[in-house]
């Protein structure tokens, strides 16, 4: 099983980090079902994958989530556009 290191755009334009095994669900989860979705974007639907990168566990996942998070904006809009 691979894991995802994803940036979402919301509807308001903000951008979200996270972690999931399934970029697909994780998508339809962030749009739709307040259970499973993050908390901080119910407000912020639509969601939109923009951008994600795989790896072989959950540990190299997270590392590379943390280090995006702590990028300004503007670097994560340069990811994006690679």
């Amino acid at each position: 099983m691979y894991w995802y290191t994803y940036l979402a755009q919301c509807g308001d334009g903000s951008l979200y980090t996270g972690i999931t095994t399934n970029i697909k669900r994780r998508e339809i989860e962030h749009n739709t079902n307040d259970k499973r979705g993050a908390k901080s974007l119910r407000g912020k639907r639509p969601v939109r994958m923009v951008y994600y990168e795989r790896y072989n566990s959950q540990i190299e996942a997270r590392r590379r989530e943390i280090e995006i998070k702590s990028w300004k904006r503007q670097y994560k809009i340069k990811l994006i556009l690679q």
